[in-house]
């Protein structure tokens, strides 16, 4: 009986002892105290938290798979999560970033650039279209998931290239939404090795690929767009044109030739969008309810102005 005894009471302590050793690894807390993101079962917390990567957390439980499937999807992670870092001692967040502790005394890496270096205090454009208030403000923006994101020129984003001064050896173009970027012309474009890569421009000239269309654009200072693929043909209406998959022919008039377009955007619910006159000389409430009467009516129609057709 006491040999009996005795297994019984070892078994669970070794037990324990595994459970203790092996468990889950992952790669982020959750806001809800969670462990999200599984890295790798059957791991000690010793070798979890071996990387000292921020973030990285630990669950001792050895549950089956079935068990973390539900958490994970069902539960917002695995409960009794225990965090790798308990402070921001030895915390390396990288280039741009600090650690910091949050509201709940837990270590996060937070977007902090060095702006220390940055001549110009003004607004800057970004190249994404969008005007940040100085550059230290875009260089947060990149930080927080946007690593291509970087400052186009120096002041606030135009619709003209008058006034743009682009850096190094790039040129300002304006492009089908009559925003003023800086690009980088390509000089040379390899030699077209099929039909198929043909453009016809919204200017009715064929170009043998997309590289000579946007070569011309560079030249011109403006977009030209793309009117169809293939060369372009001497159409008498939207029938004789054919689009690719989710586009619309548009016809204009005033050119006697056709444009494809799409047609799918759906305009968001903002009472700051300005109006806009259109080429049809009427006033629609934003450049995208004009695009979606445009798709309604067949028919391209292009902004003239901006504000109302009675104002100018």
């Amino acid at each position: 009986n006491n040999s009996i005894r005795n297994v019984w009471i070892y078994l669970p302590n070794v037990s324990l002892v595994l459970i203790f050793q092996s468990g889950n690894c992952w790669l982020q807390q959750g806001k809800n105290g969670r462990c999200q993101l599984l890295y790798m079962s059957g791991m000690s917390r010793e070798e979890c938290c071996r990387s000292g990567r921020l973030g990285t957390s630990w669950t001792e439980e050895d549950v089956p798979n079935s068990t973390l499937f539900r958490w994970m999807i069902f539960n917002g992670g695995a409960p009794n999560c225990i965090p790798c870092k308990e402070s921001c001692d030895n915390v390396d967040c990288g280039p741009g970033k600090r650690c910091k502790l949050n509201r709940r005394s837990k270590p996060r890496c937070v977007c902090a650039p060095d702006c220390s270096n940055i001549t110009w205090k003004g607004p800057v454009c970004g190249a994404d279209g969008k005007t940040y208030k100085d550059e230290c403000a875009l260089l947060k923006t990149k930080c927080k998931g946007h690593p291509d994101l970087d400052v186009q020129y120096q002041g606030k984003c135009k619709k003209t290239c008058r006034d743009v001064l682009c850096p190094g050896s790039s040129t300002c173009v304006v492009d089908q939404t009559n925003n003023a970027y800086c690009v980088t012309c390509n000089r040379i474009c390899p030699e077209v090795t099929s039909p198929e890569q043909y453009l016809c421009g919204n200017d009715g000239i064929i170009y043998a690929s997309a590289c000579h269309l946007r070569r011309a654009t560079c030249l011109l200072g403006r977009s030209i767009g793309v009117a169809y693929e293939g060369k372009c043909i001497k159409a008498k209406s939207c029938e004789d044109i054919q689009c690719s998959a989710g586009k619309k022919c548009l016809w204009d008039a005033r050119m006697g030739r056709g444009r494809c377009s799409l047609c799918d955007e759906t305009c968001p619910e903002s009472r700051t969008d300005e109006a806009v006159c259109a080429s049809d000389n009427t006033t629609y409430p934003s450049e995208c309810a004009m695009k979606q009467a445009a798709c309604s009516l067949r028919v391209l129609l292009e902004v003239k102005h901006s504000g109302s057709c009675n104002c100018k």
